[in-house]
């Protein structure tokens, strides 16, 4: 019964709020811990379970994009969209997996003033994911900022989650945030994860003050690398294998996440802040390894 009403009134919370759509930002402290795939495989499960799920990619036309093409058609009909010159429907691409992909390159983001990038959310889709790429300077692009929760990828490795640490730090002091949610990725056991998420989040709470939610955590799965040479996302590729059965998990769970105020609002902040340097004293990289 305590779990019908808690759902029944983060539904109504929903209904009130000025935009429907549970947004979170994906992004990682380094390269290669896998935020992207973490992304595509999320919105697939999310799709699957009958929600209706629109990917914000940022680095569409580079690389290492999993989910736009690098024609650059994709990435202009969203600046077209953001002017209103186009219909959101007509700037999305829909993925063979269930779910759309709006391309927003930094060179387009730029373009678009806030209020137009906010536009995204007042899509009728349940939840939007969007693939962080930092601005120039490491920070978050204004898009990202609309996210309710920020969603940290990190591995079971010393460098990874020092990366996190100072991804987390730099953040934290220019936006505020006081909460991190932080998903482990490649795990080879839930203990092992467990470790890592306790001494990052000791760390935080001792050094940043700032609290973190665990996401989860994704089994390393040798199916993973078989699916992105097929151009395919695992849970719909190998849908019982280990990790795919995480990322299901991990959708159903963040559902029932509570809905926080878009970062954008949560605190005021300057673009000319510039974070101070930690002393010896807030260097932990060796309690963190």
């Amino acid at each position: 019964m305590a779990k019908f009403m808690s759902d029944q009134a983060e539904g109504l919370r929903r209904l009130l709020a000025r935009h429907g759509s549970r947004a979170i930002a994906v992004t990682g402290g380094s390269a290669g811990v896998g935020c992207s795939t973490t992304v595509v495989n999320l919105a697939a499960a999310l799709a699957a379970q009958g929600k209706d799920v629109l990917v914000v990619d940022e680095h569409a036309g580079e690389p290492h994009a999993i989910v736009a093409k690098p024609d650059g058609t994709a990435a202009e009909r969203f600046v077209a969209f953001a002017r209103g010159e186009i219909a959101l429907d007509a700037a999305i691409e829909r993925h063979g997996a269930g779910f759309g992909v709006l391309a927003a390159p930094r060179r387009h983001r730029e373009a678009c003033r806030p209020s137009q990038l906010a536009a995204v959310f007042d899509s009728p889709a349940d939840v939007v994911l969007i693939d962080v790429q930092f601005e120039r300077d490491g920070l978050l692009s204004d898009l990202a900022l609309q996210a309710h929760d920020l969603m940290m990828v990190t591995r079971v490795a010393a460098q990874a989650i020092t990366d996190t640490y100072a991804c987390m730090k730099r953040l934290h002091y220019a936006y505020a945030i006081a909460q991190f949610r932080v998903l482990v990725n490649h795990v080879h056991s839930v203990a092992d994860a467990q470790v890592a998420l306790d001494n990052l989040a000791d760390v935080a709470g001792r050094y940043l003050t700032v609290a973190l939610e665990g996401a989860g955590c994704v089994t390393a799965d040798p199916h993973m690398a078989r699916s992105e040479a097929l151009s395919r996302c695992i849970v719909e590729a190998f849908p019982s294998t280990s990790a795919a059965r995480d990322f299901r998990h991990l959708a159903g769970e963040l559902q029932y996440w509570p809905m926080r105020p878009a970062m954008s609002s949560r605190a005021p902040w300057s673009a000319s802040a510039t974070v101070t340097p930690a002393s010896h004293a807030e260097q932990p990289s060796a309690q963190l390894a």
